[in-house]
């Protein structure tokens, strides 16, 4: 447990929730599903635990974290493999993206460029978890050159021309280069062996969850509709890079993509492929659609629920966490 996990900057990330939330998990549980896994901050903690975690996000960004930090057990970047990711583009005609796509619009051009030419190193490494640990950590220096840490906003070149919000945060002109440099020892460091065969997943949980058997608990952090929910929106940027997609339809200034789901028909099937996993924990927020009495009434013909319930103080941002508002964990038992 000494292991510390590197500090996310994700909108409603359970980072701050953690030791409250794995308080619920029952010891007999050894196999553990973060089915909706995000910054990886709670599968990180089961794997502390010495739990099997099995972790899976649809956004592939977030399931480059879960294969760094969950399912890898000792891979680390090296200098040498440092040397290779800060090389010259080895390909300019296939990995030129972000010049062309977020030039002027999230970095100045020269940034754009050092960015297609370390994607273009990424797939130089050999190694499947030290391109994970690439991803993660990139990704990590991307959110943390933005005002707010995401990219649903077109500010970020004018924030990073006033004098007093560099005051606040000096990453907002400093090189991507720099910034990744610096957090390559925190990740390298969150690297470690827990005994178990953890794995990270990149699938549709409703997909997914057909497939698994001999799950003792499932972790749900669904989208909180209301409230930031739109992560594909939030971090699109960071998929596209991971990605490197050259076949979406980019829309509007920030050059995002989102595709909606119908919410409530989601979650009935969602806890009914659950019905043969024990136990079930579920976050959620007071303010959120659907309210909380209707999630629990579509749990009940599955599970007895109780509810914990954990007051902001003060707003974080993302997914309803704002002053006056409850964290609500749903405890979900046989």
């Amino acid at each position: 447990m000494d292991i510390k996990f590197p500090k996310p900057q994700y909108l409603g990330a359970k980072y701050i929730h953690g030791e409250w939330i794995t308080r619920h998990i029952p010891e007999c549980a050894q196999v553990v599903l973060d089915a909706f896994s995000g910054s990886q901050s709670i599968s990180f903690l089961c794997k502390q635990l010495g739990k099997k975690v099995i972790t899976n996000d649809f956004l592939k960004f977030n399931s480059e974290i879960g294969k760094a930090l969950i399912e890898n057990k000792n891979e680390i970047l090296m200098p040498e493999d440092i040397s290779i990711l800060f090389s010259d583009n080895s390909d300019p005609k296939e990995y030129n993206l972000m010049e062309q796509l977020f030039t002027n619009i999230f970095f100045v051009r020269e940034e754009t460029k050092f960015l297609d030419a370390f994607r273009s190193n990424i797939d130089r490494l050999k190694n499947k978890y030290k391109k994970a640990l690439a991803f993660t950590i990139m990704n990590r220096a991307l959110t943390r050159k933005v005002t707010m840490g995401h990219f649903a906003h077109t500010q970020a070149l004018v924030y990073a021309a006033n004098p007093d919000r560099i005051k606040r945060n000096r990453s907002l002109i400093r090189p991507i280069k720099d910034i990744f440099s610096e957090l390559i020892s925190e990740y390298n460091n969150a690297v470690f062996d827990n005994g178990c065969e953890c794995i990270s997943c990149n699938e549709d949980i409703i997909k997914f969850l057909p497939t698994l058997s001999n799950i003792d608990l499932a972790y749900f952090d669904p989208p909180y509709c209301n409230s930031h929910a739109d992560y594909q929106g939030f971090y699109h940027l960071l998929e596209t890079y991971t990605n490197y997609w050259k076949d979406k339809e980019f829309i509007n200034g920030t050059k995002r993509y989102s595709p909606k789901k119908e919410i409530i028909g989601s979650f009935k099937k969602l806890f009914s492929l659950s019905k043969d996993i024990p136990y079930w924990l579920i976050s959620y927020n007071d303010r959120s659609y659907p309210d909380i009495q209707t999630l629990v009434d579509l749990i009940r013909p599955y599970r007895k629920v109780s509810i914990d319930r954990k007051l902001y103080q003060t707003g974080r941002g993302g997914k309803g966490s704002v002053a006056g508002s409850n964290e609500i964990l749903l405890v979900c038992e046989p």
